[in-house]
């Protein structure tokens, strides 16, 4: 049986996220609560733990639920385990069998997923602008090569994260 996001639709994750109250959280067929761009991506990606997952696997190159759970904001394993399993629903991440430890599992980008790096780059730089207490203080080199193109950084990352590699180790200042 597919899940409703193989059928094009993206699962609806219940109350917390609007679920069936109010009339403006009534969701289609297709599990969308409408076909607006912005609502697309924050269905698909844009919670805040969803997001943190995705910055630590382009920029620090965690790929197991351990390395997750370990990061500095505090995963719930509730939590955690639901945001996998969402962003591998929603075609975001896939998940394999680790090949050294066949109890692990490996986290990686599917390209849909690295299609978000530029997305996530974004909000370095929107974060380098508007919060005094940035880290993005200790990646200036990278945030002056994303300001300068985007679109090139992009690419360069998309292929090093596809290796399996970190982004930070090359540009922490």
């Amino acid at each position: 049986m597919k899940t409703q996001h193989e059928e094009g639709g993206v699962r609806s994750g219940g109350a917390r996220d609007g679920g069936a109250r109010g009339r403006g959280s009534r969701r289609g067929p297709d599990g969308l609560r409408s076909h607006c761009p912005v609502n697309f991506g924050l269905e698909a990606f844009g919670d805040r733990w969803a997001l943190l997952v995705l910055r630590d696997i382009v920029f620090r190159g965690k790929r197991t639920y351990g390395e997750f759970l370990r990061s500095e904001e505090g995963f719930s394993t509730n939590i955690l385990a639901a945001r996998l399993q969402h962003l591998v629903d929603a075609g975001i991440l896939r998940r394999a069998p680790d090949e050294r430890d066949g109890r692990r599992e490996i986290y990686s980008l599917t390209e849909k997923g690295l299609d978000l790096i530029p997305v996530l780059f974004e909000i370095v730089l929107w974060s380098a602008r508007h919060d005094p207490g940035s880290e993005a203080r200790r990646i200036t080199r990278l945030v002056e090569r994303i300001r300068r193109d985007n679109r090139r950084v992009s690419d360069e990352v998309m292929e090093q994260v596809r290796r399996g590699e970190a982004l930070l180790p090359t540009y922490l200042d």
